[in-house]
């Protein structure tokens, strides 16, 4: 009775989410894999595995309701000072993922990161995926591997003072025309629109980083389950949150 009446909520839950106010950028911290892993007796390979299929889930969900940009947080440039015993493992998780959404042949799958941090064989998968799903014009899929928002920023600057070196500006004259749009023409996400929303599991309040230039005017909404254990029902609600907001823009 209680999956009966569950299905029966969602049902009513998905029907007053309005496709014309979904977000057009979503992203995802996908919080708390290990912590559901230790709380159900498994080792952290498990919750990441778990975790892993989710991501799948979302994308479908994503799809379903219009949204059009989805950024999925994997892997952060801290999670790289893990023990090579979890973080081979996890490495290779998101290796198999990618590669899947990158396979499904519907969606087109960007990588959000420093790839140069990550192990040849990682980067060589989040490349050819960008590669092969190039031309694709559904859901467009960022999967942050080796992200971390100061080091993209710092990227982004280093990228822009080589570019403009390259054309032999002089620092003086680019003082004099630099603003906000000339820096997030280099973000790893440029081109793109910012998130509307902003989902982190887990029961977590912070960004931790993620993200930090473009969520300035981001939505938030804080998840209490595992990411494992994230539902469409709780996407639903999620999206409903922000469609009953007033968006000020930082007014």
């Amino acid at each position: 009775m209680r999956a009966v009446l569950e299905r029966g909520y969602e049902r009513r839950l998905a029907a007053s989410v309005g496709r014309t106010r979904a977000p057009q950028h979503v992203a995802v911290i996908l919080d708390g894999n290990r912590r559901w892993a230790r709380e159900a007796g498994f080792d952290s390979r498990s919750g990441h595995q778990a975790g892993a299929d989710k991501v799948l889930e979302l994308t479908e969900w994503c799809e379903q309701v219009g949204v059009q940009v989805v950024t999925l947080w994997m892997l952060s440039t801290d999670n790289l000072t893990r023990p090579p015993a979890e973080l081979e493992p996890l490495l290779a998780i998101i290796e198999d993922t990618v590669d899947r959404l990158a396979r499904d042949g519907r969606w087109r799958v960007h990588p959000v990161g420093a790839l140069d941090l990550l192990p040849p064989s990682t980067r060589c998968v989040l490349e050819d995926a960008a590669r092969d799903t190039g031309g694709h014009t559904g859901l467009h899929v960022n999967v942050a591997v080796g992200y971390g928002g100061r080091r993209e920023i710092a990227d982004a600057v280093r990228s822009l003072l080589a570019e403009h070196a390259s054309r032999g500006t002089s620092l003086e004259e680019l003082v004099e025309v630099l603003d906000v749009e000339h820096i997030a023409e280099h973000l790893y996400t440029a081109g793109q629109p910012d998130p509307d929303l902003v989902i982190r599991t887990s029961g977590e309040q912070r960004l931790s980083g993620f993200l930090l230039w473009q969520s300035a005017h981001s939505e938030f909404y804080f998840c209490e389950a595992y990411w494992p254990d994230f539902r469409r029902v709780d996407f639903l609600r999620a999206l409903r949150s922000y469609e009953q907001r007033e968006r000020r823009y930082g007014s």
